[in-house]
């Protein structure tokens, strides 16, 4: 079998705009809910951190499942039930009245997640365009890219008009009549499996053990998993941190949505511009801008002009976010194995799951009254540097070989 030497720009739209959808409705709507809910169920920091950790400890443990199901052809029940799943879900949550049903209707957004963002998508788009995946990739996160952009402020508007309730029925619609559908007609005629490697790759599989204890599947696992924590630690406190920090109201919605606008701006900038440099040296300076723009928001308590060192965080961090998630998306594919990337992405299911569930919790944790999230910020610097570290040791161990 052939495979088309582009990707399929009508299906790349529409998986886009769900990839809008589903984060905004989803990932970013807790760090809007987590205040009202802690008012209203009279929950500490700490209890209700632990409700977004739990819902990424159970989306990493459906990697692996959901991963072997796309490479075997199941993509659009999966991406669908996923949709549907997450309006469940939603309905459910604007129930709550307890920290049980809390912690319950999280886990089950958890699994949702496994099912329609970023991993499984960017595993359908690479069993379908292997020629083109990475530029499928980069225009399906331009969408992706804006959904703090537009879902934070929408989501801010929802509640301050009709509660926090409310505000999460009319965002389940969303799942039910739009994203459900789109997954259940977009996705038709997927490749019942992986058809083998490519015409210019030796014809010889060296197996997934073989592949899962490889240098370069290590390695890029530790990059992986240490910026996955980093970025998934950010968002459910960026809400209370920027509040903390004495910024307005008006600055504290504003600048997590812009941090989008900015992430969309660095994909289009590797979209246009990437050509014109060595892929592997951009891989490893991308990584190197989350790391630069948490030195910046360290120094805001140190600076007497806070601003500006949040707006140079903005920038930093939403550039390199934002043309990080490529990076990540692509790292298996071109480091270690193209043949096996959904069912190796679903390999590191369980630490990735146990890091990004821990990361929001530690830094509900090692917050304190006195010193607010310094600490923590400390130790995600720690970590991003661990991280980009170690990429670079993969690539050298994978273009050595």
């Amino acid at each position: 079998m052939q495979h088309p030497a582009s990707h399929n720009r009508s299906l790349v739209a529409w998986l886009s705009l769900a990839q809008l959808i589903s984060w905004g409705s989803v990932f970013y709507t807790f760090s809007l809910v987590m205040g009202p809910i802690e008012q209203e169920l009279g929950l500490s920091r700490a209890q209700s951190s632990l409700a977004f950790s739990l819902a990424l400890l159970v989306e990493g443990l459906m990697a692996y499942p959901v991963g072997r199901w796309i490479d075997a052809g199941h993509e659009r029940v999966v991406m669908t039930c996923g949709s549907l799943l997450a309006a469940l879900c939603l309905l459910l949550h604007a129930q709550v009245t307890g920290i049980a049903g809390f912690y319950a209707v999280w886990a089950g957004l958890g699994a949702a997640m496994a099912a329609i963002l970023y991993s499984p998508v960017f595993a359908v788009v690479t069993r379908r365009f292997p020629d083109d995946f990475r530029r499928a990739i980069i225009i399906m996160t331009f969408l992706g890219g804006l959904a703090s952009t537009v879902f934070i402020p929408f989501t801010a508007w929802l509640i301050a008009n009709w509660g926090w309730r409310q505000a999460l029925l009319r965002l389940a619609c969303f799942h039910l009549l739009l994203c459900a559908p789109l997954h259940a007609l977009a996705l038709r005629g997927a490749p019942a499996r992986w058809t083998g490697p490519q015409a210019n790759e030796e014809p010889t599989d060296p197996g997934l053990r073989q592949l899962v204890r490889s240098a370069p599947f290590l390695l890029i696992g530790a990059f992986v998993i240490l910026l996955m924590a980093v970025t998934a630690a950010l968002p459910a406190h960026m809400v209370s941190l920027l509040r903390e920090s004495g910024m307005s109201e008006a600055w504290v919605i504003a600048i997590p949505a812009s941090i989008g606008a900015i992430q969309v701006l660095g994909r289009l900038l590797l979209f246009f511009f990437e050509r014109y440099f060595d892929l592997h040296l951009a891989n490893r300076l991308i990584p190197c801008l989350l790391p630069l723009g948490l030195m910046a928001l360290l120094a805001v308590p140190m600076s007497g002009d806070g601003q500006l060192w949040v707006l140079l965080f903005v920038l930093l961090y939403g550039l390199g976010n934002g043309m990080l998630t490529i990076v990540k998306g692509t790292a298996i594919a071109q480091y270690v194995n193209r043949d096996h990337v959904a069912t190796l992405n679903g390999v590191l299911g369980l630490p990735l799951a146990l890091a990004r569930a821990g990361a929001p919790l530690m830094v509900g944790l090692l917050w304190t009254p006195v010193g607010g999230y310094t600490q923590a910020l400390w130790l995600l610097l720690v970590m991003s540097l661990v991280g980009v570290g170690a990429l670079m040791l993969a690539q050298r161990h994978a273009l050595a070989s």
